[in-house]
């Protein structure tokens, strides 16, 4: 039996999004504790980066492959040593510059994924490295960067 599509937002630091985004969004590593989610990961399915620290979203890319392991050395740990060896191919849907970022401070609290939490923490639905979110709120975010790119001189 075919699944439907799953929405994922992946939350990394400004750094590690560079990275993604310098590789042209070709692959993205998870971290090690996501491997069950990470292997749950099918062809179809999409992506939003959620960008901690500055807290702003970035881009939207769709899922291209399974989930592979891979220890080589891409991205940066913040803490405790990490190699996100929980890798998929992506491909680049909107990417925004980084002026561009849709504000999380302001979105947030709108979006379903948060309604879990009583709304003076909804950053709290942002922690950690992987979230499922709902199609809804994927859709909402990436027709917003949409809007923006059609903005761009060409």
């Amino acid at each position: 039996m075919a699944r439907g599509k799953t929405y994922w937002m992946v939350a990394s630091s400004l750094k590690n999004f560079n990275i993604t985004k310098d590789m042209g969004f070709r692959s993205q590593g998870l971290m090690s504790r996501q491997r069950r989610k990470a292997q749950r990961m099918e062809p179809g399915d999409r992506l939003v980066f959620y960008i901690t620290g500055i807290r702003k979203f970035g881009a939207t890319a769709t899922v291209i492959s399974k989930c592979i392991e891979d220890h080589s050395q891409v991205w940066e740990s913040e803490g405790k040593p990490e190699d996100f060896p929980w890798r998929v191919a992506i491909k680049p849907e909107a990417v925004l510059n980084e002026e561009d970022f849709l504000d999380a401070n302001q979105i947030g609290p709108r979006m379903e994924h948060v309604k879990k939490w009583p709304p003076e923490y909804w950053p709290l639905a942002f922690q950690g490295n992987l979230h499922i979110l709902p199609k809804a709120d994927l859709e909402f975010l990436e027709q917003e960067m949409v809007k923006i790119l059609s903005k761009r001189p060409v």
